[in-house]
């Protein structure tokens, strides 16, 4: 009996070294659990920037995002992570691509270099919302226009029209939150 537990015990053991490394390795974004192993210097628990001098621009865009979700969506629960990264060179190390910023269900969000903008991190604390209130899990369930188009929505994203299908999904979303309204925004959210 024992030889049979031994496969078993090593198997355990390589899933467990091994799919965090892959995970590491692969799904770029995931680096947002730790930043700091990137050369990013986190000023602060909620935000992190690999360029020091620019911390209190990114703490000045993180405060007003959160400030503004808060009182424009609903409020945040803690203080989400967000690194910032002022290099392409950061933004390639968490995996953005052409991506101006992304966020990793309520782990954190990344804003690369040309979304230094307050919309932008408001759009990624948004979605950060999305996956405190809804549950990670069940973002991968909900459609496009929904989580897409109250992100570029209720961020206040001045660029209009937004690529598509963008610009549809933020209309499809307002027509919408017309029909439910604030105060109703996450149960009929759920629901759909």
């Amino acid at each position: 009996m024992p030889l049979k537990i031994l496969p078993l015990k090593r198997l355990a053991l390589l899933l467990f070294a091994i799919v965090p490394a892959l995970a590491w390795a692969v799904v770029k974004p995931v680096r947002v659990i730790a930043p700091e192993w990137g050369g990013v210097t986190c000023t602060s628990e909620a935000v992190c920037v690999d360029d020091p001098s620019r911390g209190a621009e990114a703490d000045a865009l993180y405060e007003e995002a959160l400030r503004f979700v808060g009182e424009k969506v609903s409020p945040v629960a803690g203080k989400p992570r967000v690194t910032f990264c002022s290099s392409q060179a950061c933004a390639d190390y968490f995996g953005l691509g052409a991506r101006g910023a992304v966020t990793v269900g309520t782990i954190g969000s990344v804003i690369g270099p040309r979304a230094w903008k307050p919309y932008y991190v408001r759009h990624e604390l948004i979605h950060y919302l999305q996956g405190q209130q809804l549950g990670v899990p069940q973002l991968l369930l909900k459609p496009s226009w929904y989580l897409e188009g109250m992100a570029y929505g209720l961020s206040e994203d001045p660029r209009v029209p937004l690529a598509q299908p963008f610009e549809a999904y933020r209309s499809e979303f307002f027509a919408w939150y017309r029909s439910v309204g604030r105060e109703r925004l996450w149960v009929e959210g759920r629901r759909l």
